[in-house]
């Protein structure tokens, strides 16, 4: 590969920037980016929106976010106490890339069945 075709150093996909990518894109990160997007939520209000979630997974992903900096955690000085999570200002610069992924992926999801058909086909004569 030449200097023209080889990806910028900043770029490159990096241990490190793998894990990120993992830890934001995951099936629950997505759902509960979502959601926060367009209001805080406590984390029952969570987890009755994500159908299928348990409560082990979404507390998990929750800390994950919180650590990464893309969600908040904030303490409501209510009786009893409550804790509403909520999207950062770092969590709100993902909904434009995330969203063109979703765009993406809707755009392109009748060819990747075909292809997805192809293959399996392929794959079962051979």
């Amino acid at each position: 590969m030449n200097d023209t075709t080889s990806p910028a150093p900043h770029l490159t996909i990096a241990q490190h920037r793998r894990d990120l990518l993992d830890q934001v894109l995951d099936k629950w990160s997505l759902e509960i980016l979502e959601l926060l997007c367009e209001q805080p939520l406590r984390f029952n209000g969570l987890r009755r929106a994500i159908p299928g979630v348990t409560q082990k997974s979404l507390s998990a992903t929750l800390r994950r976010l919180e650590r990464n900096g893309i969600v908040t955690r904030v303490v409501l000085s209510t009786r009893p106490v409550a804790v509403e999570y909520r999207i950062s200002p770092l969590g709100k610069t993902l909904r434009e890339p995330v969203d063109a992924l979703i765009i993406w992926a809707a755009e392109n999801a009748d060819e990747v069945e075909r292809a997805r058909d192809a293959y399996d086909q392929a794959s079962a004569e051979s």
